[in-house]
């Protein structure tokens, strides 16, 4: 499957991305090394001019790669033209062991590329750049996740093989009273709405008492509680609001909803979900780094924007969400 054009793309993303960190690692360990600020040597006038260019090279980088989940799913809904049993994304990434640990590396790398450039901004905004060590120590613990993702990937579309027959969406997530085994299994509908609101609820409270109280504890359970509506949320458009969007009781999917036959009505909902929590927890990680003099005002402004972000994405993600649902019962269907 080398030979798809999808295929062609994600893997010059990836040499591209694997060219761009392995140069900019190179000058991460010189920073780690010999990083001085209050020396005049002309060995950190040069790392500073280095690291200049290798944060631009990182941030190019890790910028694709983020690209590369969008890419990553729109080449699985590809491969089920040629893959038996598939009818969307879902069998395409069935089809071999890859499919699906690749996926949930490239959405957990999500938050952790994301979450450098964070550091990258905060830390271009002050004239001693006092995150210099710590965005590069991250980016050489980053390194092995990447590669991590990048072979998942290539192992993916190196194992696909269009003559073993898959399993497609109705199968993968029916219920299970019709004979398969659900990914969800156990999951009743008015518990997970009654979750999904009540966490929505949590979420909006704790990002308002976080604005006016930026403690280490509120930081501690901002992070959970973000962490644990990310699951919540993709489970529940799952096993709940998807079968609405596509009026169909028994269709059960995460990934057709992107498709032009529902108009790409998933792009809105994951557009609006992954954001509002990348920014939650962006908010509360970022509080340690207020130890730093120079930083402070930085990371209040910050974190006064990506709370207000945040929350705001999640409103809207709350609404899009619910409303094929909240037409339906309005219109006299049934739950």
């Amino acid at each position: 499957m080398f030979l798809n054009a999808w295929s062609i793309a994600l893997s010059l993303i990836s040499l591209l991305v694997l060219f761009l960190i392995l140069l900019a690692a190179r000058t991460g360990y010189r920073v780690l090394r010999y990083w001085n600020p209050d020396s005049d040597r002309a060995l950190q006038i040069t790392l500073e001019g280095e690291t200049w260019l290798a944060s631009t090279l990182v941030a190019y980088g890790l910028g694709f790669q983020l690209v590369s989940l969008v890419l990553f799913v729109l080449a699985a809904d590809d491969f089920c033209k040629v893959l038996a049993g598939a009818m969307c994304a879902t069998g395409s990434l069935l089809s071999n062991p890859y499919g699906m640990p690749a996926l949930l590396v490239k959405i957990i790398g999500l938050f952790l590329y994301g979450f450098w450039l964070v550091l990258h901004r905060l830390d271009t905004r002050c004239e001693d750049y006092p995150l210099v060590r710590l965005k590069y120590s991250f980016l050489l613990v980053l390194m092995p996740w990447l590669a991590l993702d990048i072979g998942l990937q290539t192992a993916y579309i190196a194992n696909l093989q269009p003559d073993i027959i898959t399993s497609c969406c109705a199968v993968v997530f029916s219920g299970s009273g019709q004979g398969a085994t659900n990914l969800m299994t156990g999951l009743a509908d008015p518990l997970m709405l009654i979750m999904f609101h009540g966490s929505v609820v949590l979420l909006l409270g704790l990002g308002l008492l976080f604005r006016r109280w930026r403690h280490g504890g509120l930081a501690v359970v901002s992070v959970l509680a973000w962490a644990w509506f990310l699951g919540m949320g993709v489970a529940t458009l799952t096993t709940v609001f998807s079968s609405y969007v596509y009026a169909m009781p028994y269709h059960k999917c995460p990934f057709c909803m992107l498709k032009p036959e529902y108009h790409y009505f998933g792009f809105a909902l994951y557009g609006t979900l992954f954001p509002a929590v990348f920014f939650g927890l962006a908010a509360p990680l970022v509080t340690p780094l207020r130890r730093h003099s120079t930083m402070a005002l930085f990371i209040h402004s910050f974190q006064h924007w990506a709370v207000k972000t945040s929350l705001m994405l999640l409103l809207i993600f709350a609404a899009l969400s619910s409303y094929h649902y909240l037409a339906y019962r309005l219109a006299g269907g049934e739950g």
